[in-house]
């Protein structure tokens, strides 16, 4: 069943054109993947079996999370002290009167002229109490989510798109990527949404590392462990959740981590690290987040932007198999809390197959501390979803986030951190 699938999800690819780069570097041959062996995720290092939820939760999860840190991520910093929460801008009637609109600047410094990052957040407007809350991150800046006129243009650098001239944000962008962000549907079903733009913290392109906040921590960029962009943005959505807690309009206790892409990756590793979250959604993150290391198949670590993780993580290209770690442990980082990998039949270059297998072989701790795993043991045909603890599907498509992908977030979300 799983050949079967695999063959179909080739087919698919196949009426659409792979990115060049694809073509170049990535092996999308099923014949080709190379045998592997996962390491298990309920062993520790020094061989010692873990048997009980108390030695995953006081042994094996930190070491996991320490190996992650020095080997793929980077060792994040913790929240400075001292940060401040502005509210600069806020309506009671936004979005025609279906939403409450909140724009926060958070000083991370306590002070004015430090740095800082500025979040967007609507809510349901006619919420009877604390609603629950998606938080992730943008591309774009805060305004491209939406063409609400209020929101603020962020005066950061922007990786090129639409309404983007010279790495600025124009008037033009407003909007650009709403479809990615369906805020009135998400609104209706009782959720709020807070996003903040990657730029605010490390500009999402190469050379940036002199723009990002990294240099305020007088870091160095060649140390092993150093923090990538992806730590430095799934740290900046743990900044977010700082802020959520101090809004009472927020019930703190269901806010859901979601990300696309590379920022999937953001979300794995924010909702990995930071077990305040409630819940992680990843969509179509691939290598370097819900894919398999060790399944040579699509992107691999060679051809990764190195801005994006800690230098010792390149090192492993060409030797993934002697990473001590893969993605079913970080998956398996987010357990005992409700997780969904999501996955694009056309979308090869992620592997659909490989973010499917990861997700089935962190089953073993999930069902260590007394909850389901994945409800399924093939591969999903596209156009399904799998709604258990450890949820998945297989959108029909190219690398996108889509309503289609929304409305089974929400069902999600529904199923396990419904508005009261």
């Amino acid at each position: 069943m799983m050949r079967k699938t695999a063959s179909l999800l080739l087919a698919l690819a196949a009426l659409h054109a792979v990115p060049a780069r694809a073509q170049l570097d990535g092996n999308f041959d099923e014949a080709r993947v190379a045998p592997y062996r996962l390491p298990d995720p309920l062993v520790m290092a020094d061989g010692t079996a873990v048997r009980t939820a108390a030695q995953w939760r006081e042994r094996r999860r930190p070491e996991l999370v320490r190996l992650f840190e020095r080997n793929i991520y980077g060792i994040s910093p913790p929240a400075p002290r001292g940060m401040r929460f502005v509210v600069t801008e806020t309506s009671a009637n936004a979005l025609g009167g279906l939403a409450v609109r909140k724009q926060i600047r958070i000083h991370l410094d306590g002070t004015a002229g430090g740095p800082q990052m500025s979040v967007l957040i609507y809510l349901p407007a006619h919420a009877r109490g604390p609603v629950p809350m998606f938080v992730g991150p943008n591309f774009h800046g805060n305004q491209s989510i939406s063409a609400d006129p209020a929101i603020a243009i962020t005066p950061n650098w922007v990786t090129p798109a639409e309404g983007i001239a010279k790495n600025r944000a124009t008037l033009h962008s407003r909007g650009t990527d709403a479809s990615e962000w369906p805020i009135e549907r998400i609104l209706k079903a009782g959720y709020g949404v807070a996003t903040y733009f990657t730029g605010d913290l490390y500009p999402d392109g190469d050379n940036q590392f002199a723009q990002s906040i990294q240099p305020w921590y007088r870091t160095s960029p060649s140390a092993p462990d150093h923090w990538g962009a992806i730590a430095t943005w799934a740290w900046g959505l743990s900044r977010v959740y700082d802020y959520l807690a101090t809004d009472r309009a927020v019930d703190a206790k269901r806010v859901i981590v979601i990300g696309h892409s590379r920022y999937g990756k953001a979300a794995l590793w924010a909702g990995a690290r930071d077990t305040r979250f409630a819940a992680v959604i990843s969509n179509d993150s691939g290598e370097g987040g819900a894919s398999l290391y060790r399944r040579n198949f699509g992107e691999t670590i060679r051809v990764m932007n190195n801005y994006w993780f800690a230098p010792t993580y390149k090192t492993f290209s060409e030797r993934e198999a002697e990473l001590p770690v893969d993605a079913h442990e970080l998956i398996a980082l987010v357990a005992p809390r409700p997780v969904y990998i999501g996955a694009a039949s056309e979308d090869l270059w992620a592997d659909p197959l490989g973010q499917f297998l990861a997700a089935k072989a962190a089953g073993p701790v999930y069902r260590l501390l007394g909850v389901e795993g994945l409800a399924a043991d093939a591969m999903p045909a596209p156009g399904q979803a799998i709604q258990s603890r450890i949820a998945f599907h297989l959108r029909v498509g190219p690398h996108a986030i889509t309503a289609w992908d929304w409305d089974n977030y929400l069902r999600f979300a529904d199923k396990f951190l419904p508005p009261r």
